[in-house]
C-alpha cells in the first residue's frame, strides 16, 4: 500500500458520515417525535477549512434526520445525501458530478454501511470509536472518537499529508480578520 502522503496528494473531497461521526451516535427524541442530536462546533470549524483548502464536502447519512440537514447547512455543506442506507447510489453520482475518480476522494465512516464506500476511495478513515471492521478498513484512525471533533482532525489530518494545512490557517486567518463588505458585524 501506498504511504499517507501520497494517499492524500490527489484528494479533492471527504465525504463524510453523520451519526457517529459528527455526532456522538445518540439521538434525542422528544415527546412530539422531534428528533434532537449534538454536533460539535470545532467541525463547524473545520468546514470553514476545507472551504479555504478548496475540499469538497459532501454528507452521506444512513438515517433520514432534519437535524443533519440544518446543520449542513450551518456548516454551508450544499450536498447533503440524507436516508441513504446503500451509500453507493449518492457515491456514484457525486464522483459523476464533480468529474472525480476513486483516488481524488477521502471517506470518514464509523459503522458497517460505510465500509463499501471505504473500500472504493482512495483515503478511508475511520474515527477512534469505529466499529473494528470499519478501523481495519481504514489507512488512517483519528484520535478523537465522533461527535468529539473527529471530523475537523481528518480534515487537518489531509491537509497536514498534503503539506498545505499551516497555509490554509493562515488564509483563513485572514479572511476572519479582513472580512468581505457584506459581512453583517462590520
Amino acid at each position: 500500500m501506498a504511504d499517507t502522503k501520497s494517499l492524500c496528494a490527489n484528494i479533492k473531497m471527504l465525504i463524510s458520515d453523520v451519526d457517529g461521526v459528527l455526532t456522538d451516535g445518540s439521538i434525542y427524541k422528544g415527546a412530539n417525535g422531534e428528533e434532537l442530536k449534538r454536533f460539535n462546533v470545532t467541525d463547524g470549524a473545520g468546514s470553514a477549512i476545507a472551504r479555504t483548502a478548496g475540499l469538497e464536502l459532501v454528507l452521506i447519512s444512513g438515517r433520514h434526520s432534519e437535524a443533519t440537514s440544518v446543520r449542513a447547512a450551518e456548516m454551508k455543506i450544499k450536498e447533503v445525501y440524507n436516508g441513504t442506507l446503500d451509500k453507493r447510489i449518492p457515491y456514484n453520482e457525486i464522483k459523476a458530478k464533480h468529474g472525480l475518480s476513486d483516488d481524488e476522494i477521502a471517506y470518514i465512516g464509523d459503522d458497517l454501511i460505510d465500509i463499501t464506500i471505504m473500500e472504493q476511495v482512495a483515503l478511508p478513515i475511520a474515527v477512534a470509536n469505529a466499529y473494528p471492521l470499519v478501523k481495519e478498513t481504514a489507512v488512517h484512525i483519528t484520535e478523537k472518537s465522533g461527535g468529539e471533533g473527529a471530523f475537523r482532525e481528518a480534515l487537518e489530518w489531509i491537509l497536514t499529508q498534503q503539506d498545505r494545512l499551516d497555509e490554509v490557517l493562515l488564509a483563513l486567518r485572514d479572511e476572519v480578520q479582513n472580512p468581505p463588505e457584506t459581512d453583517p458585524y462590520h
